[in-house]
């Protein structure tokens, strides 16, 4: 079993390396995601998520649980640990072959995964400094070695999980026993995951500490390339849901001497990102290995009992795999936008603006007083911060301009502005006492709405 290789692709172009880089810039410029450690130089390939990137991140995973578990009856969640017994690991295989090609560029130094050099007129060639002198290719194994208890030998070792999968198929017996589900069903997760990836790169894409959304369904046989094209189907359904185009999406169908020995059918789910079309994730039938595995090297039975036939067999399962912190960088790469709006004077300017579908966006809603020395206005604001935070999250502002104040919102993704100004206080017209201005972030057309419609009005739009 080796960890997964990107795709060769042609070098982005310049302008996607100046959009990366400005998208970058404001990750960090707004809060959503920093580099770990900063303040000590860093550690490569680690990353904090700010307050705009948390809300992000919890957003997509909410989604994702909600649309994989609760609005199904077929799926049902769990919560694996982290640290598992060595034995599941050599077990699965990874404990041997969980391996990346490794190569050194004696010339500069670099250390690099042997996909990542290049060719030129029959020569590999690093991608650093062009240079030929390269070390022969050797594995490295990617898992976090770690020890349990006391003392630091051979009993004691273990790992951090490089996938949050083997957790299910250990406990596919027991969640089968409590949850009395019947073939076809899935068990669902939701949690971190390490590698310790050779080179990491392109920002948050390749990272050696990363969350995993996976779901493994168990299945018979004879229904899995069936369900390999159904759950296809329906993760495409699911990123065109959360606000990534579909002319962004590809479908690569894994060659066989590409895919895991033990996969009988793999299409990589892949975005277009501003350096390079690369894997969001992976939907693999990974037939009946995983679990014939574990029966064999545990010695319990991992076997389901068909009442109907009365027969016993070793499921076979269909695995969408997802990245959390792929899916959240490729919702930012999508969101990312540049255009013209006019100013408090009337002058144009360049908006950047995220252009998040609301159920995903981190703010769903900004509340503006005209003015933060009118104390009746401050207080009807604050009254309506208090009657739609039970429902969403809310960012209250009353600094600056009012034009200033939509910019800020725009630029994090917030989708709807309510501003309270004199009308609202019904002093030029009382027909409008108690109606705000709803101003919608990507037209930024403005429409006069009543206080007591809001909650309703916003809810059905961010659900």
């Amino acid at each position: 079993m080796s960890a997964p290789s990107d795709s060769q692709r042609p070098p982005s172009p310049t302008s996607g390396s100046a959009r990366m880089e400005k998208i970058v810039s404001l990750c960090k410029r707004r809060g959503f995601i920093f580099q770990s450690s900063e303040i000590y130089g860093g550690l490569n390939g680690l990353w904090d998520y700010g307050p705009l990137g948390a809300e992000l991140k919890r957003n997509l995973k909410n989604y994702w649980w909600r649309v994989m578990v609760h609005e199904r009856d077929d799926v049902v969640g769990m919560d694996g640990s982290i640290l598992m017994n060595r034995a599941v690991w050599k077990a699965s295989g990874h404990e041997d072959t969980f391996t990346d090609p490794m190569v050194d560029c004696r010339s500069c130094k670099a250390r690099l995964r042997a996909d990542q050099l290049v060719e030129k007129k029959g020569a590999k060639q690093c991608p650093v400094c062009g240079g030929k002198d390269l070390t022969e290719p050797r594995s490295f194994n990617l898992m976090f070695k770690t020890y349990v208890g006391a003392t630091e030998d051979e009993s004691s070792v273990t790992y951090l999980r490089p996938e949050t999968a083997q957790a299910i198929f250990v406990q596919f017996k027991s969640i089968l026993d409590v949850s009395r589900k019947k073939l076809p069903f899935g068990i669902a997760q939701i949690g971190k995951a390490f590698r310790n990836e050779i080179n990491p790169r392109n920002f948050t894409f390749r990272s050696r500490e990363f969350e995993q959304m996976e779901l493994e369904y168990f299945c018979r046989v004879e229904e899995g390339m069936k369900l390999l094209e159904y759950w296809k189907e329906e993760r495409l359904k699911f990123y065109k849901n959360i606000g990534i185009a579909r002319d962004k999406l590809h479908v690569l169908t894994v060659p066989d001497e590409e895919r895991a020995f033990y996969s009988k059918g793999t299409y990589d789910i892949e975005y277009d990102f501003p350096f390079g079309r690369q894997e969001l994730e992976g939907v693999a039938y990974r037939t009946d290995y995983d679990l014939s595995q574990h029966q064999k090297a545990s010695g319990k039975s991992l076997e389901y009992f068909d009442e109907e036939t009365k027969q016993k067999f070793i499921p076979h399962v269909v695995e969408p795999s997802a990245g959390v912190d792929r899916t959240v960088l490729a919702l930012i790469c999508e969101a990312y936008s540049e255009d013209q709006a006019p100013d408090e004077k009337g002058k144009m300017e360049t908006r950047m603006v995220l252009r998040f579908r609301p159920r995903i966006a981190p703010i769903k809603c900004g509340v503006f007083p005209l003015l933060k020395n009118n104390e009746q206005l401050v207080a009807k604001a604050k009254e309506i911060v208090d009657l739609l935070r039970p429902h969403m999250s809310i960012f209250y502002d009353e600094s600056g301009a009012i034009g200033r104040r939509y910019r800020r919102q725009d630029e994090i993704g917030t989708p709807f502005g309510i501003t309270v100004d004199f009308e609202t206080l019904g002093e030029k017209d009382s027909a409008l006492c108690d109606t705000v201005t709803l101003r919608e972030r990507d037209s930024m057309k403005q429409e006069r709405v009543a206080i007591k419609d809001l909650a309703n009005l916003l809810v059905a739009q961010i659900s």
